[in-house]
């Protein structure tokens, strides 16, 4: 046995190995999993980062419900998980947004988003509510294949309406013709 008292070197190899690597998307396809693989790790030292990126890889990366408080500003502005300083603050410090050593931070904090809540924060209410929503709307990709069921699903109705109207006025004309008779 590996534990026991003095045993410093194990005698068997390792008992269960996995043939294949562990896929965080292969069953879960929902848009969430897709963003949280998409996202993109700023702001944090080497280590943070490839702690971050394990949590993704092994589906353990749970993203933050509501803003967390930043522990130097003391404002509900930390909207990444698992960090415990807001954007601004981390960029005025230089340090990592996560463990908040003063280390060489590996991909610097993009500041396009925070233009674009600026933006955001200009608008009505009704108006960001729907930018939003736009945002977050997910539109699959259309093959070639599926275009050409559509195409093929348009004929169809459209004969069935013209075979549908055909019988109407063939039913009206003969209800006419029955009324002249009598």
């Amino acid at each position: 046995m590996s534990s026991q008292k003095g045993n410093v070197t194990r005698s068997r190899p390792q008992r269960h190995q996995n043939t294949f690597s562990f896929k965080n998307d292969k069953f879960d396809k929902s848009v969430q999993t897709k963003k949280i693989n998409a996202k993109l790790h700023d702001g944090v030292c080497q280590r943070c980062k490839e702690v971050l990126e394990w949590r993704v890889k092994y589906s353990k990366y749970k993203p933050l419900s509501k803003p967390k408080k930043c522990v130097k500003c003391l404002q509900k502005t930390v909207k990444d998980s698992y960090h415990i300083m807001c954007r601004p603050c981390a960029c005025e410090l230089e340090v990592c947004a996560k463990c908040g050593k003063k280390e060489d931070v590996v991909i610097p904090f993009n500041k396009e988003p925070e233009k674009t809540e600026n933006v955001e924060n200009n608008l009505r209410s009704s108006h960001r509510r729907s930018c939003r929503r736009n945002e977050n709307f997910w539109v699959p990709d259309i093959t070639a294949e599926i275009e050409h069921d559509l195409i093929l699903l348009f004929i169809f109705t459209y004969l069935v309406a013209n075979l549908f109207a055909d019988i109407m006025k063939r039913n009206h004309n003969n209800m006419e013709n029955n009324d002249l008779n009598d």
